[in-house]
């Protein structure tokens, strides 16, 4: 589902991404763990072009990004983010309407139909015309999940989904996503609650100062990592 070949990126003289290359498989449920500023988000958010890589290859279901617009891009990938993203000045039902009509061509009619059916499927039904300063944090993030289900994507990007959130907020938004490895589609999340990594993984990254360290099967990685670097970060989160 998503290539990456020697992928490299730097913000000024800080070189964040140092030759990533790896092949996300299709179906499957990749968790990426690692220290804050390892790089694992800025992977993330260079497979839909929201940062551009200075050299490397990236390809999604065997198209190079390179090659397509980011709106063509963004209209099959649906992203969580860890501050929810949502447009302030929208109200709930408009934010999950948003990329369906400016993206997708949609009739408003059609968007909106869609949008309900999705708010509805995270139990926010009741808030659709409230704005997000109306919300709970756990509520935000449900309206993000829902507006990237809604463009009906066959890979999932989640960075750190449940960072802002209140600690008594935390399971039930990851309860969601949990839903979500369960219905054939392609996942990568970058998340810090090994708990949870544990539970939803088929494969685990782990990235230190912008490499990819170890890389393995569920069992393998959490059993069995091979890495001193992979050891010395499970022993102090384990």
């Amino acid at each position: 589902m998503v290539k990456m070949v020697d992928v490299h990126k730097s913000f000024g003289d800080l070189h964040v991404l140092k030759g990533i290359t790896h092949h996300f498989k299709k179906g499957k449920t990749t968790v990426i763990l690692g220290a804050s500023g390892s790089g694992k988000s800025t992977l993330l958010r260079t497979i839909n072009q929201l940062i551009d890589i200075e050299s490397g290859e990236i390809y999604v279901d065997g198209v190079d990004i390179k090659t397509v617009k980011h709106t063509d891009l963004v209209a099959h990938i649906g992203m969580v983010f860890q501050q929810f993203n949502l447009f302030s000045n929208m109200t709930v039902l408009k934010n999950v309407m948003y990329t369906l009509v400016t993206v997708k061509k949609m009739e408003k009619a059609k968007a909106k139909e869609l949008a309900t059916d999705a708010l509805k499927k995270f139990n926010m039904e009741d808030k659709l015309n409230a704005y997000p300063a109306q919300l709970s944090g756990g509520q935000k993030q449900r309206v993000a999940l829902a507006r990237a289900m809604v463009l009906s994507p066959n890979l999932m990007l989640f960075d750190e989904p449940t960072s802002a959130l209140d600690p008594e907020k935390v399971n039930e938004i990851l309860d969601e996503i949990k839903k979500l490895t369960h219905i054939g589609l392609t996942n990568i999340i970058v998340t810090h609650e090994i708990g949870f990594a544990k539970e939803v993984a088929d494969e685990v990254i782990y990235m230190d100062e912008g490499k990819i360290v170890e890389f393995g099967s569920n069992k393998e990685f959490f059993q069995n990592p091979k890495e001193e670097r992979t050891k010395q970060f499970l022993n102090k989160v384990l």
